[in-house]
């Protein structure tokens, strides 16, 4: 966590999007906060170009690569290949002065890059050190997951830089730890690095590899042929690349009297933050939200207050952005939003559903309904699978979600999207369905 100068932290904004009246007595107010980051420092031809490496852009980063090396990457054969390529052209995206790491992962977590408990400074000569090292790879041994996040941790912390990151490819189930183990690596990771993770075939367990990008507030995906693993990483590091202010918390402030019953992110993807809050002094607490580039992301708020009488206005919540510094400090990033109640007895007025929230409610349940219909697909619950992804195809549908609705079709034959009327295929490949369970937080904004 470093003191940033002024130059080089993207500009945020924040945006309220909320219908303030209530009735009555009414006492729930949801509001959709938008952030936006713009305009930060100098990095954005280094992440267009990826080969024009010029030193000294952008904050300080450091770069964990955790590949998978257990015995099953080896089948079918090019999968191992396919995994060091990927990772070579991720090495090849770093900036020169970032410093990186490979790490093998099997049932233990072995240095593969630089080694020596240390971090490599990136230029010409060390990336090419590292893809000679890349060739030494190969497939042998168990998965144990928690001790290649260790390990990376241990990395990462050995050097002072703003950015701290992770990428993590598996293509297997975590058997050789307990469930406990891995989400004790995760607790103790949290906070610490962020990580994008991978699943690579159609082996591994979807949920294993959405909890670590959750836990480590990175993104998920699904890599079902192991040929385009090359261009994801590519992608994954250039926007890693791109970052160039961490830590950056969500402070929310109430008044006395007001509780707050959730906090999420609702855009790109759904993401619970409500029971990571830290508290932040009287009536504020600060939700995390990673690492930012220049990027905008919707949150959704919901605030109960107090009953009041018609005519009564309040605050109910402040919601501004805060970098927490090591001596207990923060530095606040100058962008606040103001989420306001207002009673009134104007029945049209109170009843009116803002349609940024109303968009937003509906994604949220469209990836709690695809997650509840693939669970019950999977227990044998025909009726109930097909009335969740009906109700998921209806949603989709309704809000433009485009790319869920490919998905969804793979798996559910559509007799009416609007109804949301299907019938489950009676065959479907395992990659559509893990691609669809893996994709289904991923939401679109509001048309304008």
């Amino acid at each position: 966590m470093a003191n940033f100068s002024k130059s080089s932290v993207p500009r945020f904004s924040v945006d309220v999007y909320q219908n303030e009246y209530l009735p009555e007595d009414g006492r729930e107010v949801n509001a959709i906060v938008t952030v936006t980051a713009t305009g930060g420092g100098t990095i954005g031809g280094a992440v267009a170009a990826p080969h024009l490496h010029t030193s000294g852009q952008g904050p300080s980063a450091a770069v964990v690569l955790m590949v998978d090396c257990s015995g099953s990457m080896d089948y079918p054969q090019t999968k191992m290949r396919n995994a060091r390529d990927a990772t070579a052209a991720a090495i090849d995206t770093l900036r020169d002065g970032v410093r990186f790491a490979v790490v093998g992962g099997t049932h233990v977590a072995k240095e593969v890059y630089p080694g020596d408990g240390r971090l490599a400074v990136a230029d010409a000569a060390t990336r090419e050190q590292a893809k000679r090292a890349l060739r030494r790879l190969n497939a042998g041994g168990g998965t144990a997951i928690g001790t290649w996040l260790r390990l990376a941790d241990r990395l990462l912390s050995s050097a002072e830089a703003d950015i701290r990151h992770g990428i993590l490819l598996t293509d297997g189930r975590n058997e050789h730890e307990s469930p406990e183990d891995l989400k004790r690596a995760l607790g103790d990771c949290a906070g610490r690095f962020t990580c994008d993770a991978r699943g690579v075939g159609t082996d591994w367990e979807v949920k294993e590899v959405t909890g670590i990008a959750s836990a480590l507030l990175g993104t998920a995906d699904i890599v079902a042929d192991p040929a385009g693993l090359a261009a994801d990483f590519t992608r994954m590091m250039e926007t890693a690349m791109g970052k160039e202010v961490a830590d950056v918390a969500l402070r929310v402030w109430t008044p006395v009297g007001a509780t707050i019953k959730f906090v999420k992110q609702v855009a790109p993807a759904v993401e619970e933050l409500t029971d990571r809050r830290t508290e932040a002094g009287p009536r504020s607490g600060d939700y995390p939200t990673g690492s930012w580039g220049d990027e905008s992301r919707d949150y959704h708020l919901c605030v109960e207050v107090p009953a009041a009488g018609v005519g009564q206005e309040m605050l109910a919540a402040r919601v501004s952005l805060v970098v927490p510094q090591p001596d207990r400090t923060v530095q606040n990033l100058g962008a606040q939003g103001l989420v306001r109640a207002v009673w009134t007895d104007d029945m049209a007025a109170s009843t009116s559903i803002n349609p940024q929230v109303a968009h937003y409610t509906g994604q949220a349940e469209l990836a709690q309904v695809i997650q509840q219909g693939l669970d019950l697909r999977k227990a044998g619950d025909i009726d109930g699978a097909t009335a969740k992804l009906g109700r998921a195809v209806q949603l989709a549908g309704a809000s433009g979600n485009a790319d869920t609705a490919k998905l969804l079709a793979k798996v559910v034959d559509v007799v009416d999207a609007a109804t949301g009327t299907v019938r489950l295929k009676t065959k479907v490949e395992e990659a559509d369905e893990m691609t669809l369970e893996t994709r289904s937080t991923k939401t679109v904004r509001v048309k304008k």
